[in-house]
């Protein structure tokens, strides 16, 4: 029988449960239902559990709920609660389903740190509503406890600090977050609750458990069970699947999937940032009527916006790389499409768990070349996730020439496309997973063409690659005009000085360094120098090395003087054998 919220072992104050009945969660998914007691009970919590399983409101309603119950209450520039997670997208996310409780708990202010943001501002908006909650990556609330504005410092405010919870702990400490973390940690109390969350257990994250938690509760949420040992670690609700195509076919693909599945809400997802740009000038163009966006990590302002309009889509189709597979709880997303092979089988199932959330139903599509089919394997005894493979449907349009076609009219669409290729080139060669997906097993040529490239780059990657099946436009690339009038304008001017001077304005000149002319005799004295300390090193080597024979030696020695001292050999027998010995 399935759990209810009244069945919790520790009662709701009704104001949570309000906001509870607001959001529609009917009952508590497994890891609410562990995480929740626990916390309300001055426990500390390291969570494991899968991604999609609610483990947000596993720490906020303890948070709000510890925060209530509180003898003294607290005061306007008291931190109660202090919430960090790796990437902007999730905080925005936490700080939306937080001030649903906060609309019934208006006695509790939250506030939200991230990048992109005015930090300034943020430390205004504390000195003049407090914040009781908050929410922030790593990066700004460090730097915010080293800011202080108008004798107001944030460290200050901490000491009344009740809980602090590590969203995605592993995802921080994979993004380099570990020293932001432990500085921040530097400033916190340690009479205090502390709750890490994440959807893997690494051995990073047992050294933050071993610093940061004192004598915590472990939870283990998994999902079915595939063996005795293993379980699944994506959602039963959701359908894995893979199509294998060559690589100049695979643009087809998906553009007449998306064309077949106009009504779903799709993310797709790229290895690298230029192939977020590329490809999403592509779809946008090729598919008028849906709504198509893209995100990537070189994105700054405009992140959050775009974020929070995908979020509120019926359907529509975000592109995106990684920086969109931890965390984020996006309403309703029908598919994940993974047009790049993801960087690690970790972030597999990340990718896959933005669909088929808390219950609901899903399915994710990957896209392989066949010389990456033993990939299927891979996954199926590394993570459990067995797939079903998907045949390719016969192409109903040539997108690939559509897509050269706009190449042809636009030089921003060229470029983007080189720097695409080039990107994804440069990242394959660096994979994780080199057994399997290795550069040298790849036709460039069909690569290039499904990148609709019109001259192959120079680069080193492409040395020695047999490329005589690529055929390059016949117009010269360099006449192509940017659609844009203002850029084209800035081009031509640009060419006109170089065609007068010789020299491109605004490209980087560099230096040729002269090796400098010592005089003869400097020169000689520094090489003696170093020839003698490496004399030295190599005589100290000799001394501290010993050859098999003379340790063998030393060791019949010792067993000699051994055999004497203990009387079972006589004074002449010792002699004569120690002097053949030697």
């Amino acid at each position: 029988m399935e759990q209810k919220w009244k069945d919790l072992s520790v009662s709701l104050s009704k104001p949570i449960t309000k906001a509870i009945k607001e959001l529609k969660f009917k009952r508590p998914t497994p890891v609410q239902a562990a995480c929740i007691p626990l916390f309300m009970t001055n426990k500390d919590v390291a969570a494991e559990a899968i991604t999609g399983s609610g483990k947000t409101l596993a720490f906020l309603i303890p948070i709000l709920e510890i925060l209530l119950k509180r003898e003294e209450p607290l005061k306007k520039k008291d931190v109660g609660a202090i919430i960090i997670t790796p990437t902007r997208e999730l905080a925005l996310q936490i700080d939306g389903v937080l001030s649903t409780f906060t609309k019934h708990t208006p006695q509790f202010t939250q506030i939200l740190c991230i990048g992109g943001n005015n930090i300034e501002a943020d430390l205004e908006k504390i000195k003049e509503n407090g914040a009781h909650i908050i929410i922030a990556t790593p990066g700004r609330l460090e730097d915010m406890f080293r800011r202080s504005t108008d004798g107001l410092t944030l460290a200050v405010g901490v000491k009344a600090l009740e809980v602090l919870v590590l969203d995605e702990a592993d995802r921080l400490l994979d993004m380099g977050f570990a020293l932001s973390i432990n500085n921040i940690l530097s400033y916190l109390p340690k009479q205090r609750r502390t709750g890490l969350f994440s959807a893997t257990q690494t051995d990073e994250v047992e050294a933050l458990i071993r610093a940061g938690l004192r004598n915590p509760v472990r939870v283990a949420v998994k999902e079915n069970q595939i063996d005795d040992e293993q379980t699944q670690r994506t959602p039963s609700t959701l359908q894995n699947f893979y199509m294998i195509c060559e690589a100049d076919e695979k643009f087809n693909y998906l553009m007449d999937f998306l064309r077949c599945h106009q009504n779903d809400k799709c993310m797709i997802f790229y290895s690298t940032c230029a192939s977020v740009d590329y490809f999403s000038k592509a779809i946008k163009s090729l598919l008028k009527n849906t709504e198509v966006l893209c995100i990537h990590g070189k994105m700054k302002e405009k992140r959050n916006k775009i974020f929070a309009a995908f979020r509120s889509l019926q359907s529509g189709i975000l592109i995106c790389t990684d920086v969109m597979a931890r965390g984020v709880d996006i309403p309703e997303v029908n598919w994940v499409l993974q047009y790049d092979p993801p960087s690690s089988a970790n972030a597999f199932v990340h990718r896959c768990g933005r669909t088929a959330r808390l219950g609901r139903s899903g399915n994710a599509l990957l896209f392989l070349l066949p010389s990456e089919d033993s990939y299927v394997e891979f996954i199926a005894l590394n993570q459990k996730v067995p797939m079903k493979r998907l045949s390719p449907p016969a192409p109903q349009q040539e997108y690939i020439h559509k897509l050269k076609h706009m190449a042809l009219k636009d030089r921003a669409i060229y470029e983007s496309g080189i720097k695409a290729f080039v990107s994804s080139v440069q990242s394959y060669a660096k994979h994780e997973c080199s057994l399997i997906f290795r550069l040298k097993d790849i036709d460039i040529a069909k690569l290039a063409r499904g990148y609709a490239l019109l001259k192959l780059p120079k680069m080193p990657e492409l040395k020695g690659k047999k490329l005589e099946h690529f055929e390059e436009t016949e117009k010269d690339v360099s006449t192509i005009p940017y659609r844009d009038k203002m850029r084209e304008k800035q081009r031509q001017s640009k060419l006109k000085i170089f065609q007068e001077t010789g020299e491109m304005p605004g490209k980087k000149k560099f230096k040729t360094i002269k090796p400098e002319n010592k005089p003869w005799a400097k020169e000689k004295e520094r090489k003696d120098k170093k020839q003698r300390r490496k004399e030295k090193r190599d005589l100290k080597k000799r001394k501290m090395e010993f050859n098999e024979t003379e340790l063998d030696d030393l060791a019949k020695d010792a067993q000699l003087v051994k055999k004497f001292k203990r009387g079972k050999m006589s004074e002449e027998d010792f002699e004569t054998e120690f002097i053949e010995d030697v």
